[in-house]
């Protein structure tokens, strides 16, 4: 059984950071690419960032720049630093990445809220 449990989050002033982090555990052979995703009230749930195995990363637009994704294979964990926050990065955010045990398959963080004031 693997479990991605994130931490970090909250409210901040615009302008502000923040940062999140994902721990995946279980019978983990290896993991693939790690992503974040958020998701607003009324909007679709969007892909933030991504990292792959061999630390290339990939960022949505509205956050290059101002967003950082890295991972600690050692720990299979992975992070997300946020600067520069916007109230547009409000949203619940959620931890995303294809992991191998006896096969692979997608698993997903119970999700996070940051909330960014004006």
């Amino acid at each position: 059984q693997v479990q991605l449990v994130e931490s970090g989050g909250g409210l901040v002033q615009a302008g502000g950071s923040l940062g999140l982090s994902c721990a995946a555990s279980g019978s983990i052979f290896s993991i693939n690419a790690m992503r974040w995703y958020r998701q607003a009230p009324g909007k679709q749930r969007e892909l933030v960032a991504t990292i792959t195995s061999g630390g290339s990363t990939n960022y949505a637009d509205s956050v290059k720049g101002r967003f950082t994704i890295s991972r600690d294979n050692a720990k299979n964990t992975w992070y997300l630093q946020m600067n520069r926050l916007k109230p547009e990065d409000t949203a619940a955010y959620y931890c995303n990445a294809q992991i191998r045990t006896v096969v692979i398959r997608q698993y997903w963080g119970q999700g996070t809220q940051v909330t960014v004031s004006s």
